[in-house]
């Protein structure tokens, strides 16, 4: 994928959306939001979140209804979506790169076709990982010397665990990855029972959930994947926890370089690919362009609800959602990584994860 068209195209997110809608409305209707996790997790939260602003402001304020079909890493729910979904906008697939990841990839199991889907919207999030202070490690730079044994729970290895993976091979880092938990609500269970003691949660749920352990101290915030800066590289604090180091520096400051290889560049595609779409809402490919603008056009309305930017500060920080042509071009285009760094990730992850393709 060419980075200058990529970032070209995460610039165009922030773009006002004309009011270009041919008369839609949604009355009486009732728009299914499926979201294929468990219930406690980031994208149910989210999703949570969004229902009332979607009903709000949508026209003719339909009923949002979000229902949790999970299993299989998101495979189940988005297989149920390519098979069951509405063309009239009233089924929305909203998900993360545990959805997007296994398509790219061209994982087994793998029967949606997401570059073909109509994008909605996206509300972009960042991931913060933390530790058990049983670890005896209270900041980044001590991750080497844990006093015990580090355990990470989550996912599937090719869905939204996979940033983190990879930033374990950027530090290299020894840690046991337990996989196949049906959402990162459970994961967070089995992290507050010690069953795992490193985790990443992403930053709707880390800033409502996870602080207040952190700040109780019965958990230590280590990292963020990071921001991005001017050349389109994760090199800078992610601006919903600015306290902490990217993985960047916290390469930095165990090895007193910068990182680099393809272990770097495969962690900065997956990383910045899920970052910047984050948690996205797509719908079937025949619906029509009116409904997709209409959502647009709700989108503006909603980033501009006082009530919406005073509750998103609270819940990601201020992050505002991203719609329209611009957004779906962008969101397309990270769905497609070099060939170099492809092979890689395909390698890792059959050979260390047992990944079928």
């Amino acid at each position: 994928m060419d980075r200058n068209l990529f970032l070209a195209g995460i610039a165009a997110l922030a773009t006002p959306i004309a009011a270009t809608a041919q008369e839609v409305s949604f009355e009486g209707e009732t728009i299914e939001i499926v979201v294929p996790f468990g219930v406690g997790g980031a994208t149910f939260v989210s999703a949570k979140f969004l229902e009332p602003y979607f009903e709000k402001h949508l026209p003719g304020n339909p009923e949002i209804e979000v229902v949790d079909r999970p299993g299989g890493g998101s495979l189940l729910g988005a297989n149920w979506f390519e098979q069951n979904a509405n063309s009239d906008g009233t089924t929305i697939l909203f998900t993360t790169s545990s959805t997007a990841n296994p398509f790219v990839l061209g994982q087994e199991g793998v029967e949606y076709r997401l570059s073909d889907y109509r994008v909605a919207f996206s509300h972009p999030f960042g991931s913060v990982a933390y530790t058990s202070p049983a670890t005896g490690v209270t900041e980044a730079s001590q991750i080497k010397e844990a006093e015990q044994p580090l355990v990470y729970g989550g996912i599937a290895a090719a869905a939204s665990d996979l940033p983190a993976l990879l930033s374990f091979e950027v530090l290299d880092l020894e840690v046991k990855s337990v996989l196949g938990f049906n959402g990162r609500g459970p994961v967070r269970l089995a992290f507050e029972q010690g069953s795992v003691n490193l985790d990443y949660q992403f930053t709707p749920v880390y800033l409502t959930q996870v602080v207040p352990s952190v700040e109780e101290g019965n958990a230590i915030a280590l990292w963020t994947g990071g921001g991005v800066d001017e050349n389109g590289a994760l090199t800078q604090p992610d601006p919903v926890a600015p306290e902490l180091p990217p993985v960047y520096e916290v390469y930095r400051s165990l090895y007193g370089e910068d990182p680099s290889g393809i272990e770097w560049d495969a962690f900065q595609s997956i990383a910045s690919v899920t970052y910047a779409y984050g948690l996205t809402g797509y719908m079937h490919p025949d619906t029509p362009q009116e409904v997709l603008d209409a959502f647009a056009q709700t989108v503006e309305a909603i980033n501009a609800d006082p009530e919406f930017q005073e509750e998103s500060q609270e819940v990601t920080n201020g992050a505002r959602l991203n719609a329209g042509p611009q957004t779906e071009e962008a969101i397309k285009s990270a769905l497609q990584p070099s060939e170099e760094v492809r092979s890689y990730l395909r390698d890792l992850l059959m050979n260390k994860y047992g990944v079928n393709f």
